[in-house]
């Protein structure tokens, strides 16, 4: 069993682990876990981060960064090959400049991956879907 957040409404839910791609919270009845991209802010973030059983890969992006809307269709492809063992959202360092200081995110587009709130590790630059598949799951190993 794992402890899972629910992205709407941020209840906490004990999910079976193979019964996850079809779980939905018990509250709000909203999908718990699936290959939606999650659009991320500072409350959404630190509760996942603090309370869901899931690793979670962010990337931190800008709307005016080049790379990062070329990338956005990618991370989109890697968010339902990921599914539903990993969560994929995304942070606007525009809109939220403290996140990006405060997580050290000195370039944009950077992937973090996170598992019980610890950063595993971070990669920077624009990537196709399957090297994000790829580096996310060699980094869980």
């Amino acid at each position: 069993m794992k402890h899972i957040l629910c992205p709407a409404c941020t209840a906490v839910n004990r999910v079976d682990e193979s019964r996850l791609g079809q779980a939905v919270c018990g509250k709000c009845a909203k999908p718990l876990a699936g290959a939606q991209v999650l659009h991320l802010d500072g409350p959404l973030l630190d509760a996942l981060l603090a309370k869901d059983g899931l690793p979670l890969l962010v990337d931190f992006w800008a709307p005016w960064c080049g790379p990062c809307r070329m990338m956005a269709p990618a991370f989109e492809e890697a968010a339902r090959r990921l599914a539903p063992g990993v969560r994929l959202g995304k942070l606007d360092t525009e809109a939220h400049p403290a996140l990006g200081a405060r997580f050290g995110v000195q370039s944009i587009p950077t992937l973090i991956l996170f598992r019980e709130g610890r950063e595993l590790g971070r990669l920077a630059g624009a990537r196709p879907a399957g090297d994000i598949v790829s580096w996310t799951q060699g980094s869980l190993k």
